[in-house]
């Protein structure tokens, strides 16, 4: 018996079905699950119903609702991947955005799962921006009919590690509602904390919606593929085509263009969309911190199902170069540090906050000394996690290679060098090297379908994704006119690009330039200062529906170029800066407001 003879489908319906699915990504279809059971219960006869068929649309206090905030995408995968489970248990289920969620709705929910992440220090993600808001608000309704709980995903080299989620869950139970359990607090290594709290989350679901059906293992259907997927636990392995610096010889910056083959792999990818790089930590950052604790490298260490000498763990499995609240505490315990304890305390937020941003693990050892074992070491670090870099090129017109912009992270603390992971690691590779890569996609970073113009803007390394832009509009046709505006600290030194953007320029690929070099004059000059320039231009602009981008630091430029963006709008709009606010926040939910920081 076929698929087709158990279809109630009529057999001329069911290409049309066929059609109609195609190419659709799950929060869709789980959207069209959820409608057509609505459509199936409005056409049964009253009282009438069966097994297959849903006797009435999913309603709210039926319904689990998981709703998403998500900078990266990272939040999008597993509130999608909830939904499903929930959906393959028989539950009535719906999978929302944020900024497509209608808040009014919030007082008919009665079981809700949010998952969300906190992007750099204690900031929404974008497209949540505005429900954080409401909720916060004297707007937000009593919800004491609302069971609910939320993961929080986040960086713990921050201080203000999941503030967003931890603020979320405190929110909504101020506001009435029952927490279920308590809310999930994810690091980097996102699926240590995620996957239990999932299977939580789907227990309780079962739950608080009563149903019988049996827990079914999801088996995702896909089309047969000729070689294997490669993603962030499979990556492949990318040789090295080009490793080439691009800042003159007396730039304080060493930014390198890395170009690799993906020849073979199957691999594509979309302008704004990542790269993500799975490096090994430096030898020698390795064996100091061997000497500084007295270990052996060569000692055993087994985590789980998992067994590899200390040394390898330290290469290959930890974090090493970024300090993050969890080992500090533990270290600090184990010290016997006051000055140590005291630094974890609320107050003293911004003081740790910078410690964490010049100190690396050794700087914590050697300062502080303590005794860890092979295995609590290795216990307390947390797991090594790949490194996103926004990819400079288009498919469409480098083929079976992808390109990154990359700024070498290297500097000295009291006299000794210090670097990032993956910097160094992609920094020191020989061309011909094979490096493990996969494609993140980045879809609220795309270019608009249609030809619209587009305002990109961004400093430093942030320039990447625009090269991207400009090929794949180029290579296309488009229309839509194409403004960067670009800062770094030196014209003759730090111009990145220079020559491309040059004949991007003369070729009418490239319609407007502004350059923002800080220290070539006494005062310093920033894109949010060309902004302000050019305040009524930019205005008229996003006014005729340009798309605007933002790429780059998260905790200064980009929050610098919000708010000279408040000052234009409000300006040239003739409105007050809470009506500016409101204007940019709509073209944040509309899509055409989109920001890649980090």
């Amino acid at each position: 018996m076929t698929a087709a003879t158990l279809s109630p489908l009529p057999e001329e319906k069911q290409p049309l079905v066929a059609r109609l699915i195609d190419g659709l990504e799950p929060s869709a279809l789980l959207w069209l699950s959820g409608y057509l059971a609505g459509v199936a219960g409005q056409r049964l006869p009253a009282g009438k119903h069966t097994a297959a068929e849903p006797a009435a649309a999913p309603e709210a206090q039926g319904r689990l609702t998981v709703l998403y905030g998500s900078q990266t995408g990272n939040a999008k995968r597993l509130a999608e991947d909830l939904a499903r489970r929930a959906s393959a248990a028989g539950l009535a289920v719906r999978v929302v955005r944020a900024d497509a969620y209608a808040t009014r709705e919030l007082k008919q929910e009665r079981l809700l799962y949010v998952v969300i992440s906190t992007q750099g220090d204690a900031e929404p993600p974008d497209d949540s921006r505005a429900l954080v808001e409401f909720l916060a608000s004297a707007r937000a309704p009593k919800l004491e009919a609302l069971r609910y709980a939320v993961l929080g995903l986040g960086d713990s080299s921050y201080p203000s590690f999941c503030a967003i989620g931890r603020q979320l869950d405190e929110r909504l139970a101020a506001l009435g509602a029952q927490r279920l359990f308590t809310a999930g607090e994810a690091d980097v290594d996102l699926e240590t904390v995620a996957q239990p709290w999932l299977e939580q989350a789907l227990q309780q679901a079962r739950e608080q919606l009563k149903t019988s059906a049996p827990l079914a293992k999801v088996t995702t259907l896909r089309t047969a593929r000729t070689g294997p997927v490669w993603h962030r636990e499979q990556p492949f392995q990318a040789p090295l085509l080009l490793n080439q610096r691009i800042t003159g010889r007396d730039s304080d910056r060493d930014v390198r263009h890395l170009e690799f083959s993906l020849d073979g792999s199957g691999l594509h990818y979309a302008p704004g969309d990542a790269l993500g790089i799975w490096p090994t930590q430096s030898p020698a950052l390795v064996e100091a911190i061997l000497t500084t604790l007295k270990l052996d490298g060569d000692t055993a260490v087994r985590i789980g199902n998992e067994e590899h000498a200390l040394r390898t763990w330290l290469a290959a499995h930890r974090e090493l170069t970024q300090l993050t609240r969890p080992f500090f505490a533990a270290h600090a315990e184990r010290s016997g540090n006051a000055q140590l304890r005291e630094l974890l305390a609320p107050t003293a937020r911004d003081t740790l906050a910078d410690l964490f941003s010049r100190w690396q693990v050794l700087d914590l050892l050697r300062r502080h000394p303590a005794g860890w074992t092979a295995e609590t070491l290795v216990t307390a670090l947390r797991p090594l996690a790949p490194r996103l870099y926004s990819i400079a090129s288009a498919q469409s017109v480098v083929s079976d290679e992808v390109h990154l912009t990359v700024s070498h992270v290297d500097y000295a603390l009291d006299g000794e060098a210090r670097w990032g992971a993956a910097s160094r690691y992609l920094a020191w590779q020989a061309e011909g090297e094979n490096v493990p890569v996969f494609v993140e996609a980045n879809e609220r970073f795309h270019l608009p379908a249609d030809d619209r113009d587009i305002l990109m803007i961004g400093a430093g390394t942030g320039i990447a994704p625009y090269r991207a832009f400009v090929q794949e509009r180029a290579e296309r046709g488009a229309s839509g006119r194409n403004w960067l505006v670009f800062g770094n600290p030196h014209f003759h030194s730090d111009f990145l690009y220079q020559v491309e953007w040059q004949q991007a320029l003369k070729n009418g690929q490239l319609h407007r330039i502004d350059l923002a070099f800080s220290r070539d004059q006494a005062e310093k000059l920033y894109v949010q200062h060309r902004l302000l320039e050019q305040g009524r231009r930019v205005y008229e602009w996003l006014e005729s529906g340009a798309h605007l981008y933002v790429c780059g630091d998260a905790n200064r430029m980009a929050k610098d170029v919000h708010k000279a963006l408040v000052a234009v709008v409000a300006e040239h709009g003739a409105r007050s800066s809470e009506d500016a606010e409101a204007w940019l926040s709509q073209l944040i939910q509309q899509g055409r407001y989109a920001r890649d920081v980090y």
